[in-house]
């Protein structure tokens, strides 16, 4: 007598019964094969990576999270102190700054003593500086946003957020990279024809994990390097693990560099489009 020796899930089918028990055994096999069957469709139809690959963030939605993060979703709040690094000399300045969303900021010049007191305001697309030495109020054109502010390497529009890095830029995975033992995403920011921006286009390296910006390098209309932002001291403010120190150094300007550091930072702080006013400049303190 030849035995026949059925492998099946559940146990060993040596011994076979009648007619009946071998149909059982037969529709068992058949229901087996179609679940395996319909688990490898699934894992075929699954996007390389798995499920988490699926919801990966686009390059536009990394950017946003990390602007945000590091803005404030709505408003925020801050204290810094920028030091000004030149061949032969440097200086430091203290400031406070309240934005809300794009559309509204304000500064105010804490030290030093000779600067104290001045005031830059944003509201829309118009912006005013504040004087106290002169008590004269002067509206920014639109050609003063290139200009460094304060003498620094940061622009005008740096420090008063005319432009957007969500909007006004389209953008594009280039890669990972790892900055300071951390895996970023490398993003291309890529100014869209009808944006009026500074750069032409711009890369970020993001961390994966925590979506800050590490590194950026911004260039000019022609393609150019023009500075290079790296940000360091990685530390939990205000319940956001953010970098607390970011540098400016400009390309091919050996000396120069501008470092900001974050004293105190606040995010999403109750405060009305009322607050961004030409009087608050003169009284805010």
């Amino acid at each position: 007598m030849i035995s026949s020796n059925l492998s099946m899930p559940g146990g060993d089918c040596r011994q076979h019964g009648g007619p009946d028990e071998q149909m059982k055994i037969f529709e068992m096999m058949k229901r087996t094969k179609g679940q395996i069957i319909a688990a490898v469709a699934l894992i075929l139809l699954l996007p390389a990576g798995g499920p988490a690959a699926a919801q990966q963030l686009s390059a536009r939605e990394i950017i946003k999270k990390t602007d945000e993060k590091f803005n404030g979703e709505l408003s925020g709040y801050s204290v810094m102190s920028m030091t000004i690094v030149r061949p032969s000399w440097q200086r430091t300045i203290e400031f406070k700054s309240w934005g809300l969303e794009d559309d509204y900021a304000l500064t105010l010049i804490t030290a030093p003593a000779r600067e104290k007191g001045q005031t830059f305001l944003k509201r829309g697309t118009e912006m005013w500086s504040w004087s106290p030495a002169i008590n004269r109020l002067i509206k920014l054109p639109p050609s003063m946003m290139s200009q460094g502010w304060m003498g620094s390497d940061y622009t005008n529009d740096d420090i008063l957020r005319e432009s957007s890095v969500v909007e006004d830029y389209n953008h594009t995975f280039e890669g990972e990279e790892e900055i300071d033992g951390r895996m970023c995403h490398r993003i291309r920011l890529t100014a869209k024809e009808d944006a009026d921006v500074l750069w032409s286009h711009q890369l970020w390296w993001v961390d994966k994990k925590e979506y800050i910006t590490l590194k950026a390098e911004l260039y000019d209309e022609d393609g150019y390097l023009v500075r290079t932002e790296r940000g360091t001291d990685l530390n939990t403010m205000d319940g956001r693990f953010i970098p607390t120190t970011i540098e400016l150094i400009p390309a091919e300007e050996p000396g120069r560099r501008t470092i900001l550091k974050i004293i105190e930072v606040q995010f999403n702080v109750k405060i009305e489009e009322s607050f961004f006013s030409q009087q608050n400049m003169k009284t805010i303190r």
